[in-house]
């Protein structure tokens, strides 16, 4: 009997999905490498199971059933692009060469047309979950080439985590790059997420004095709450954690964050795209920030800065905080929607929004309660612009508010660092508002480069040029929208 599917690159992440999909009862010929490697696992984790070895990529093709899917688990550039370019002599026409990495979006969209023109099928697939969700289910963002999702649909569908409605976490996304970027938006709200809940640690602990055992109660009781979700969940977990020496280790860690640039290519896409992904983009230059210890260190004794301890009593700030942290979240998961509706418009992705939040439900590291809300928001209107304008958002966000701005304004008040709480409640303000300060913006543009403006009391699309000093001309510069 042949195998259903081969997977390439035994690290955490591809052991664990080969060894997901052998208990759904799929028979997997595993791959590496370092061939060492497929010994060493078919002796350990694999051992006993129906998952077969690999001697080389000839060997893998040939114990694969027609159509033959080959799934990479490899690092991201250009070890794939060189593991297909291996792959391909070896492949016939119709056989499916998956990419289950991080990858940045645009080399899906290459490798898609690139491949297609060779007969072969290519999907990128986002996966997401970790080693965990890996082994025991996953959130799989599949798009590519469309006629290869009927025959992968079994296998994903299969292995991927599921709703407590028994729904799978994962949906055919879209054609060419759709699942990656998908995947990439979802990797920019992770970075907000795991930030905000990063400031309401610091506001407990810096500003209101709260014990690391009190922390721990209360990240467990908001998992109880709206804020139900794995970010929440794990930050209790990490808060009770105790080294050798009985101490919270969270605080023997060094306060220098690392990153992978997922949360980088969100950021650039969204400023490529024109869509104010604010606080994922300050999440992005808060962990760069986090970077500079050495000069951080040094610039707090020349500035004898000093966190001030917040007054006033404890039970009511941190139901404040939950508050805020409630809010942000939401906007955090809004503005990453905003930036999918974009480039699906621009693509044509045609994506299905709710279908997204769906997949997001379980088994990724964003899963969170009100995931189900945001599906119901898409399916009763499948335009919605903005989340925070569906109904049950926007009671929130509006019940809220209040302790949000008594939050972020005593955190500037003390001197506590709160970029994304901040920058999410910046980022409503200016939504709803419906005049900004952006004509004094486009006077200026205009005195200093003639780059024209639009009138309020002339039809949209009519752009006029003012010689405001006199000694400018009447030719105006081109005009463009971001």
């Amino acid at each position: 009997m042949k195998g259903d599917i081969g997977v390439i690159g035994l690290a955490v992440m591809g052991q664990n999905l080969i060894l997901n999909m052998n208990d759904h009862g799929f028979k997997v010929v595993a791959y590496n490498r370092t061939v060492a490697k497929v010994d060493e696992f078919l002796n350990g984790a694999a051992k006993g199971s129906n998952i077969v070895g690999a001697t080389s990529l000839q060997n893998l093709v040939d114990q694969l059933e027609s159509p033959r899917k080959v799934m990479l688990m490899v690092r991201a550039g250009e070890v794939v692009d060189q593991f297909i370019d291996s792959l391909v002599p070896l492949l016939d026409e119709g056989d499916i060469i998956i990419d289950g990495g991080n990858t940045n979006y645009p080399d899906t969209n290459r490798r898609v047309a690139a491949l297609r023109e060779k007969g072969i099928r290519f999907v990128g697939a986002g996966v997401s979950g970790g080693e965990e969700g890996a082994r025991f289910g996953p959130s799989i963002m599949p798009g590519g080439d469309p006629e290869a999702w009927p025959h992968v649909k079994p296998i994903f569908q299969a292995i991927a985590a599921k709703t407590d409605k028994g729904e799978a976490c994962c949906d055919w996304v879209g054609s060419e790059g759709a699942g990656h970027f998908v995947k990439m938006v979802h990797n920019g709200i992770e970075y907000g997420d795991m930030q905000l809940i990063s400031e309401a640690y610091h506001f407990m602990k810096e500003g209101l004095g709260i014990s690391h055992d009190e922390m721990q109660s209360i990240f467990t009781d908001w998992n109880k709450t709206e804020l139900d979700s794995y970010l929440v969940e794990i930050t209790a977990d990490i808060l009770g954690y105790r080294d050798q020496e009985g101490e919270p280790l969270v605080e023997k860690i060094l306060d220098a964050a690392g990153q992978k640039g997922t949360g980088k290519w969100t950021g650039i896409n969204a400023l490529e795209h024109g869509i104010p992904l604010t606080l994922i983009t300050d999440s992005v230059f808060a962990r760069c920030l986090s970077s500079l210890k050495e000069q951080r260190v040094e610039a707090e004794a020349l500035f004898d800065n000093a966190i001030q301890p917040v007054d006033g009593e404890k039970s009511e700030w941190v139901d404040a905080l939950r508050q805020a942290l409630l809010a942000s979240k939401i906007i955090s998961y809004a503005q990453g929607f905003m930036l999918i509706r974009q480039a699906s418009e621009e693509n044509d992705w045609s994506l299905n929004y709710g279908n997204v939040a769906l997949m997001w439900r379980g088994g990724c590291i964003i899963r969170s309660a009100f995931l189900g809300n945001i599906r119901d928001a898409f399916e009763t209107n499948p335009d919605l612009a903005f989340l925070g304008l569906d109904p049950y958002f926007k009671a929130i966000l509006e019940q809220c508010l209040p302790a949000w701005r008594k939050v972020v304004a005593k955190s500037f008040e003390v001197g506590l660092p709160m970029p994304c709480m901040s920058s999410a409640l910046t980022f409503l303000n200016g939504y709803t508002t419906a005049r900004l300060p952006a004509n004094m913006l486009q006077a200026q543009r205009d005195y200093f480069g003639a780059h024209t403006y639009e009138r309020t009391d002339k039809p949209r699309g009519e752009f006029f040029h003012t010689n405001w000093t006199g000694k400018g001309g009447d030719i105006s510069s081109t005009t463009y929208d971001v």
